[in-house]
């Protein structure tokens, strides 16, 4: 290949880099697919997701994005190795994004690419994505337009962690309307929550934030327990589920029951889940009467939260209180379910469902269950 081509060629490439970031950034999924081979690949195991053909590339990332309230992609050129037909690169990239369940933050990635020589040009045969650095504090600005006025308005209604509602602040989160689920209830709130939930026989604890959370669970489960991690974005997002399942300071039951055949193996995968030592999840709202509400498609959950783990713990992020038992299940509904339905059409291509409920409304075990509470939103 003499010296012409091969700038050409580098010159494509980086024309087909900055066409994927402004596809994406304009929100134009077909022209994003069509930038791939037939059989390209989308993978990014930080989500987790994976997407292979422009079909599936242009489906998911239409689930994706309609999780955003807004989202910024900046791309900055990195390595392009070119061997005939074929060619490795990386691109370097720079994101802020809030999403419409109120979680919000900046982080900086790698595209590991593998591009092809095709008839239509240099095309994508794999892209993967690679979070470096991940900052979920919650995002001031807001996107110009219909939601910018709620966003900035009283900062009970921004995302993440809010200061707290003044006497004088409307508490958006009891309005009861589904765009303020995603708000964090104030400190008044959060207060008479942890107050219910202690009479009601939870052992209850009011922390500042995730990572507050994630050094209590340490603490709280014993070395060697035999821990059930319950299918959570809270537990993902906080990095409590990774702590759990990648380590060997416990006998973590989740990655054992996922390599077991649930045709033959299936009254054992039931009684390991539904009785461990310790059940780590989180639930789908808490009222300030001191209930838990939990939200499960196939029921294989609600065992261990119920009595059949020796002891249960639940993370729960600000948002998730709500005044009382009505508007628990509105939320469930109107804001848990839609989120849920999401994910779950983007990891397993098909919707969720609330095919079950499991109203807490008291310990009879003191000390069994212990509720720890967030000043800040995390999770659906």
């Amino acid at each position: 290949m003499n010296d012409f081509q091969e700038i050409a060629d580098r010159v494509e490439i980086e024309a087909l880099r900055g066409e994927f970031t402004d596809a994406a950034m304009m929100r134009d999924r077909a022209r994003l697919a069509a930038l791939f081979t037939p059989d390209g690949v989308l993978r990014m195991p930080n989500v987790p997701v994976e997407f292979i053909g422009r079909e599936e590339i242009r489906a998911g990332g239409e689930r994706l994005q309609s999780q955003w309230d807004f989202f910024v992609q900046n791309s900055h050129p990195g390595t392009i190795r070119i061997d005939g037909d074929t060619a490795t690169g990386r691109t370097y990239i720079q994101e802020i994004a809030r999403l419409l369940d109120g979680r919000s933050g900046l982080n900086f990635a790698i595209y590991h690419d593998t591009y092809r020589r095709t008839p239509e040009g240099w095309r994508f045969a794999e892209r993967v994505y690679e979070v470096r650095y991940a900052d979920t504090t919650p995002l001031e600005g807001s996107a110009p337009g219909p939601h910018a006025q709620a966003h900035d308005s009283g900062k009970d209604g921004d995302a993440g962690r809010a200061p707290g509602a003044g006497a004088g602040e409307a508490d958006a989160s009891a309005t009861g309307t589904a765009d303020d689920f995603a708000a964090p209830a104030s400190a008044e709130r959060l207060d008479r929550a942890i107050a219910a939930l202690r009479a009601n026989g939870f052992a209850a604890e009011l922390l500042d934030d995730a990572a507050a959370a994630r050094a209590r669970v340490k603490d709280l489960i014993p070395q060697g327990a035999g821990v059930f991690t319950g299918a959570s974005e809270t537990l993902r997002l906080s990095g409590i589920a990774e702590d759990i399942e990648a380590g060997d300071r416990y006998q973590a039951i989740r990655p054992r029951v996922l390599k077991m055949d649930r045709a033959t193996e299936f009254d054992r995968i039931r009684r390991l889940v539904a009785a461990p030592d310790v059940f780590v999840a989180s639930v789908a709202a808490v009222t300030e009467t001191g209930s838990l509400v939990i939200a499960s498609g196939s029921g294989s959950q609600l065992p261990a939260s119920a009595g059949g783990a020796a002891r249960a713990i639940w993370v729960v992020g600000a948002q998730k209180v709500v005044p009382d038992l009505s508007t628990a299940l509105r939320r469930v509904e109107e804001h848990a379910l839609p989120l849920e339905t999401a994910r779950a059409q983007a990891v397993y291509g098909q919707p969720s469902a609330v095919n079950r409920l499991l109203v807490l409304n008291a310990e009879p075990q003191p000390g069994r269950g212990t509720v720890l509470l967030l000043r800040e939103a995390i999770g659906f």
